[in-house]
């Protein structure tokens, strides 16, 4: 910017030539003019030429500041735009791809509603089935402890033991115990006093004495006839008793001379003949006509024929207190386990649980109905 210039100087440049030289005319009546005074040329400039330029100057550094204002503006201006720019790229961006998520969620939305459809419907039909058994559960326990003791009571005939039968009314008391249900209360009841009954029914040992009678066949060959020549005595005379033992070689000797000596001759009371007419062919079939007999006694004991039983034990003692000698404390102790056997041998009737039966039929009626 140019400095205005001062109002003196325009004065002092635009002084024209002198015209030329014209006849006088006589002036106008009136005051001289006033001519401006001129300014010398070597004088120092005025407060207000000088206040002119301190204001050009002021508004020249305004005017620079200013422009560097704006400028530093407009380059802020622009890395605003720019980062807006970006911005607006990246959110466009970011847009797509929360638009892009959002489908896929509705997606994954919209399968996770068919499948809670599926699980509900499931559920639904869950809780009918649920329904169905707790309506059935009393008829099927009933019918199942019903089918239970039923072969329970055919094992039991069959075998000839209450073992399948106690077992059966223990289970049976065990579960409607668990149950908990009030209408099954008659036949808790039924079965305990079913069981009581078994407990102290009068049932015949057969496991007991079929052990029994396999001990006998195992003793028959070792038991001695009545005429056995060279049988062991089975007591010994006073006076041997009262001897003192031998302590020498040649008593010792002379001892077992007598004793073979005192068996070459025996003399001896004999109440049945025939027993001492026994040949060892005929001992043998007599050992095996005895376990006939017992083989007999132990397959009617099998058959729960306990008449036949009895019968066939009765011929065994006939024959062992025939043929074989009374003295020998081996046939001592086989007559006495025939009488056991006899003894123990009974007709005895298997108990019934019909009254757990009956229960346990109208319980599964009740709930059938129900």
């Amino acid at each position: 910017m140019n400095p205005e210039p001062s109002p003196a100087a325009p004065a002092l440049e635009a002084a024209p030539p002198a015209p030329p030289v014209t006849p006088p005319v006589t002036p106008p009546q009136g005051p001289p003019p006033v001519l401006p005074a001129l300014a010398p040329r070597g004088a120092a400039p005025g407060p207000g030429l000088i206040l002119a330029w301190v204001v050009a100057a002021l508004a020249l550094a305004a005017t620079l500041l200013l422009w560097q204002k704006v400028s530093s503006m407009q380059e802020q201006l622009a890395r605003q735009s720019a980062d807006a720019s970006s911005k607006s790229v990246e959110a466009r961006t970011l847009a797509r791809q929360a638009d892009t998520q959002v489908r896929d969620a509705l997606g994954k939305l919209a399968a996770l509603d068919g499948r809670v459809s599926d699980l509900a419907a499931y559920r639904i039909q869950m809780e009918e089935l649920v329904q169905s058994v707790a309506r059935n559960r009393d008829a099927n326990l009933a019918a199942e402890l019903e089918s239970a003791l039923r072969v329970a009571q055919d094992q039991a005939q069959l075998t000839g033991s209450v073992q399948p039968l106690l077992a059966a009314l223990r289970s049976t008391e065990r579960r409607v115990a668990a149950s908990n249900d009030p209408r099954l209360a008659p036949v808790a009841r039924a079965a305990a006093q079913d069981l009581e009954r078994v407990k102290n029914a009068n049932i015949t040992d057969t496991a007991g004495l079929l052990a029994r009678i396999d001990q006998l066949l195992r003793q028959v060959d070792e038991l001695p006839v009545a005429n056995a020549v060279g049988r062991q005595r089975s007591g010994t005379p006073l006076h041997e008793r009262a001897q003192p033992a031998p302590t020498t070689w040649w008593e010792r000797w002379g001892r077992s001379v007598l004793d073979e000596a005192r068996d070459l001759l025996r003399v001896s009371r004999i109440e049945r003949p025939e027993a001492s007419m026994l040949s060892p062919d005929q001992a043998f079939f007599v050992r095996e006509n005895l376990k006939l007999r017992l083989q007999g006694a132990r397959l009617a004991l099998l058959a729960r024929q306990y008449e036949a039983a009895r019968a066939d034990l009765a011929a065994a003692a006939a024959s062992l207190g025939t043929w074989f000698d009374p003295a020998s404390r081996r046939t001592q102790a086989a007559a006495t386990l025939l009488q056991r056997l006899r003894a123990e041998t009974h007709d005895a009737t298997l108990p019934r649980v019909d009254d757990t039966l009956v229960a346990l039929s109208q319980a599964a009626a009740a709930s059938q109905q129900r």
